[in-house]
């Protein structure tokens, strides 16, 4: 028999062996008697394999078996015997509990098999002639029940070679996840030549997507502590920024992958290794990474696939400043610092574009980011973030993928070659109750340019969302935020934003099955690239996503 038969039916092996003893023994019993402690000594391990323990050693052992009780000589016997009583894990033998004949068989075979691995051992003669005798009738009257368990054994065995032989892996994980979005959106005024805002000209533009996301994740943890995640992605979902030539309107899911790469490939989108130090320091090594794997985004709305449906209503500044670098391949090194349960330092250093280096420094000479996150949650309602990031980033532009990241069009080119930010960020999560939550953030920016062009500028944003779980079944998300994202305040040797972008945004999630759900959303964006003549955006979303 298995490994996993004689575990599953080890209470039941007891069974049969103190059936025999009793039977053998000339236990002062009678046949109804021996009937009904056959009967006793077996229970619903069948039905309930986990409430079995390990054999016992000594009847001692098991608390409701009492030396006054008729069968306690022969359960002794049997102990002493073939060491093959096992309890349950109060160390209880529950003796009064009823049993099948396909149980009783179940206990037979195994006592059987417990009989010839003594034989085998050349200990026959710790086998008495009468259990022989005993054993012999019993497997006469349980011929066809022995078969049939028999039988089912052998296809249990079958198959558990069979899943050896084409499991997978045992060390990795295989999980999947495909999005299919249909996007519509208007501008709300008109449209220009790329790159140049405020829009005064021409007509609404309008735009209707259908597009998709498949992500396949390879996870694999060699100790059970640490994580190896090889991710493959590919995609159609181009970034959603045409209405009015900004990064206002992008989607929380879009991007096509590395720089140069084309719609519909498959490609490695991520691969980082975490691993544990000690019992309080977690470290993270990304030659393919992202900053919200070491800084927590404070969010619980950020997923792009179960979450927002915009892009700036993912992550604060402090993630998203010099991180769109990840389109070449961000790399990424970081550190937690678990002090308790309830406070975390978590430290973060990216290098982007490792693949291209332009020499206008970080290890990989391009966009590169220092920063640091204090998480602490004082209660179980309340969960506060302070985080401070230093960043270098090439050209003219925060690489943040976000409304309004630079200093403007109006130095010459290649007058700035390159921007030095400081950026200072606090998030709230508020669990009202079990099923509301509230979250904010906000953030200010203090940048310099480098190059031939020297000038200064602060940038502000912020955001607050309310969420409701469960609202009307299980897995069901609805939410409404409004916040400003980037927003350019002033500028040295050049004019500041006339106007203030803001974005309200509201969805529903509800869940169609485990594995299925369906966000229908819409977002707004007023005044984008800073100035009102550019209108509002408007963008609906109907988001499908498939788990598995």
């Amino acid at each position: 028999m298995s490994k996993i038969s004689k575990k599953k039916y080890s209470v039941v092996i007891s069974a049969a062996v103190a059936a025999s003893a009793l039977i053998s023994g000339g236990a002062n019993a009678q046949a109804s008697q021996n009937s009904e402690v056959i009967r006793a000594v077996t229970t619903d391990s069948l039905a309930r394999p986990s409430a079995i323990a390990q054999n016992v050693t000594s009847v001692s052992q098991l608390s409701d078996v009492r030396p006054t009780d008729w069968a306690f000589t022969a359960l002794q016997s049997l102990v002493e015997r073939y060491g093959c009583i096992a309890g349950y894990p109060d160390r209880t033998f529950r003796g009064k509990q009823a049993t099948t004949r396909f149980e009783f068989a179940a206990g037979l075979n195994a006592c059987l098999d417990k009989i010839n691995e003594i034989i085998s051992a050349g200990l026959a003669d710790k086998v008495s002639k009468e259990d022989l005798a005993t054993l012999q009738k019993l497997q006469e009257e349980f011929a066809a029940e022995l078969a049939t368990l028999r039988g089912r054994v052998d296809a249990l065995d079958a198959k558990t070679a069979k899943l050896e032989a084409q499991q997978f892996s045992t060390t990795t994980k295989l999980r999947g996840e495909a999005i299919f979005g249909v996007v519509g959106g208007s501008d709300g005024v008109g449209t220009s030549a790329p790159g140049v805002l405020p829009v005064t000209t021409g007509v609404d533009k309008t735009n209707v997507t259908f597009s998709y996301r498949a992500r396949l994740n390879l996870d694999t943890s060699f100790t059970g502590k640490d994580l190896l995640r090889t991710r493959l992605q590919a995609s159609n979902t181009a970034n959603y920024t045409a209405l009015a030539n900004s990064n206002s309107t992008r989607l929380a899911f879009d991007g096509f992958g590395f720089s140069g790469s084309a719609a519909n490939n498959f490609e490695i989108n991520r691969l980082f290794y975490r691993f544990p130090v000690g019992d309080n320091i977690t470290a993270y090594i990304a030659p393919i990474g992202a900053p919200e794997d070491v800084l927590s985004p404070l969010n619980p709305l950020e997923s792009d696939s179960q979450g927002t449906i915009s892009r700036f209503g993912r992550f604060s500044p402090l993630i998203r400043i010099a991180s769109s670098g990840r389109d070449s391949g961000l790399a990424v090194a970081g550190l937690t610092f678990k002090f308790n349960n309830q406070a975390a330092l978590e430290l973060l250093y990216s290098a982007s574009n490792a693949a291209s280096p332009t020499g206008q420094g970080g290890v990989s000479g391009g966009d590169t980011k220092l920063a640091a996150q204090l998480v602490v949650k004082p209660s179980d309602a309340f969960t506060l973030g302070i985080g401070y990031a230093r960043a270098y980033t090439v050209g003219n532009t925060l690489s943040s993928g976000l409304n309004n990241d630079s200093f403007g069009g109006v130095f010459p080119a290649g007058g700035v070659t390159g921007i030095t930010s400081d950026t200072v960020v606090g998030s709230l999560i508020f669990d009202i109750t079990k099923k509301f939550t509230f979250n904010t953030w906000g953030s200010y920016t203090f940048a310099n340019s480098t190059g031939t062009s020297s000038a200064s500028t602060t940038f502000t944003s912020w955001l607050a969302a309310l969420s409701a779980k469960d609202v009307f079944t299980e897995g069901d998300l609805a939410a409404v935020s409004f916040g400003q994202p980037l927003n350019r305040t002033y500028v040295t040797n050049a004019a500041g934003n006339a106007d203030t972008t803001y974005q309200l945004e509201t969805f529903y999630r509800f869940r169609v099955s485990k594995n299925i759900s369906i966000t229908p959303g819409v977002f707004f964006v007023f005044n984008q690239g800073g100035s009102n003549a550019n209108g509002t955006a408007t963008v609906g979303v109907i988001r499908t996503t498939f788990s598995f």
